[in-house]
């Protein structure tokens, strides 16, 4: 049995399933394989859940921490693990559900199987049951080949790695119980998210990270403000580590690791490998398949062409940032570039977030970035107790950065740390797309009291005119 399409998206997560959707409204015929659920990683086992817990544990330990400071009085306030979990999933359907209900409203064909690419371009289909027609395999011949298939996570070659309480990021999200201890092996963005969610609901959490710093490829001064908060909020970081065996106890399992060349533990009644991610291409080429890789990842071009002719590739497979947001717009630019298109969105500067408490985000180049690259940078920052909107929800520690070329004043790097920096970033991506200025940016009005105050009196420093920001000392 073999069917028609013009694109075969194999992988239906945020880069599958938004470029099947842009293929579409383009007029293509389109079909998507996935071999889980649409919607991939980041709906199921990742971004959402994630922040979803985020926010059940983080209004659990405000409750605790801020009711009586603007004068409410809740005792005995108490959670009920599996009621998080449920809300959590719950979450994740929702959206899910919505996917597929595109999909369908975009005409687009869903087959429910492990999509392989064999020699001749067309993509085969082993699906999870037998289709209408009794068949359990199927042949898609396709114009155009999209793969999309993402990543897993990736589990360090350790011994003790594989006993029973040791878990990826998949594997926390499975938990029915609430862990009262636990030893996180990796401080990225995965690692310090889950140690806010535990901590949050009062488990002892230990980071064991290998790099000198969490939040390494972060701004400095982010992943130093962050390192302090952790530590109010009662998690162990032990950074510059390496982890060298997991050993089970009476007390839990035991991570046994180096650290300043002195061999040290860590012990938790679980622990959670999030030291990375890796490709998932396991079973995704046929027999005598010849595809060009760059390492560990599929090889493509500046239009996401592979090696292969009317093959693409985007998402956590290749090169590049391994974020949804990042996947979606290749996706876009992939079906753009398929029907010899230029396209719109820019692909130079990616934001990144960090759904910690303040929340992280940051877009571009740092200082020290700027510093490498030989470039004369000015630099504006406000620290966000001054303003207003902070000083109401008592956010701690967060400060706005900004970076812009010295001689145009183009804004080339933004840093935050401080509420809803995940949804300010954008005006900063959106400036520097756009090759904003500062005073471009400065042109409008932010309304009173909001966090966004505090990015025009980042900008306004930037050139020495912050109002909120007391003037430095002139030296006599």
């Amino acid at each position: 049995m073999c069917k028609k399409f013009d694109l075969v998206v194999i992988g239906a997560g945020p880069g599958g399933y938004v470029a099947a959707i842009k293929a579409a409204k383009s007029g293509m015929h389109v079909a998507v394989v996935e071999s889980i659920r649409v919607g991939g990683t980041c709906l199921n086992r990742g971004c959402i859940p994630a922040k979803a817990m985020i926010h059940a544990s983080s209004l659990y330990e405000e409750m605790h921490s801020e009711a009586e400071l603007v004068g409410l009085k809740a005792e005995n306030v108490t959670f009920d693990y599996s009621k998080i979990v449920e809300y959590k999933q719950g979450t994740t359907d929702e959206l899910v559900n919505g996917i597929e209900g595109l999909l369908e409203g975009n005409g687009i064909a869903r087959f429910d199987g492990r999509g392989t690419l064999e020699k001749d371009g067309s993509v085969t289909v082993r699906l999870k049951e037998a289709d209408d027609e009794g068949n359990e395999v199927i042949s898609l011949e396709a114009g155009k080949v999209l793969l999309a298939t993402g990543s897993v996570p990736s589990l360090i070659p350790i011994p003790g790695i594989d006993l029973k309480g040791v878990v990826t990021s998949d594997g926390v999200f499975a938990l029915s119980n609430m862990p009262e201890s636990m030893v996180i092996i990796g401080g990225g963005v995965i690692g310090v998210e889950f140690a806010t969610v535990y901590a949050n609901l009062g488990a002892k959490v230990t980071i064991v990270e290998a790099l000198p710093r969490i939040l390494q490829n972060m701004d400095k001064e982010i992943s130093q403000n962050l390192k302090m908060i952790f530590k109010k909020k009662g998690i162990d970081i032990h950074t510059g580590a390496s982890v060298k065996s997991i050993e089970k106890t009476d007390e839990g399992l035991c991570v046994n690791y180096e650290e300043k060349n002195k061999p040290a533990q860590a012990t938790g009644r679980l622990v959670i490998c999030a030291a990375g991610r890796k490709p998932n291409i396991e079973g995704l080429f046929g027999e005598g398949v010849e595809i060009e890789m760059d390492g560990k990842f599929i090889a493509v071009n500046d239009r996401f062409e592979t090696s292969i002719p009317n093959v693409y590739a985007i998402g956590d497979i290749i090169k590049g940032t391994q974020l949804a947001h990042a996947a979606s717009a290749y996706g876009i630019c992939a079906v753009d570039y398929m029907n010899e298109k230029e396209p719109e969105l820019k692909l130079s500067s990616i934001p990144g977030c960090v759904y910690t408490d303040p929340e992280i985000a940051q877009v571009g180049i740092t200082e020290a970035e700027a510093k490498e690259q030989d470039i004369s940078v000015i630099t504006g920052k406000f620290i966000m107790s001054a303003n207003g909107k902070s000083l109401i929800t008592h956010e701690e520690r967060g400060f706005v950065k900004v970076v812009a070329d010295e001689s145009t004043h183009k804004v080339l790097g933004a840093q935050m740390m401080c509420a809803r920096a995940t949804d300010m970033i954008a005006e900063f991506t959106t400036a520097i797309a756009n090759d904003m200025t500062v005073e471009q940016l400065l042109a409008g009005i932010r309304p009173h009291p909001t966090y966004n105050e505090g990015i025009a009196e980042a900008l306004e420093d930037c050139i020495g005119e912050s109002t909120h920001t007391m003037p430095k000392r002139r030296r006599k």
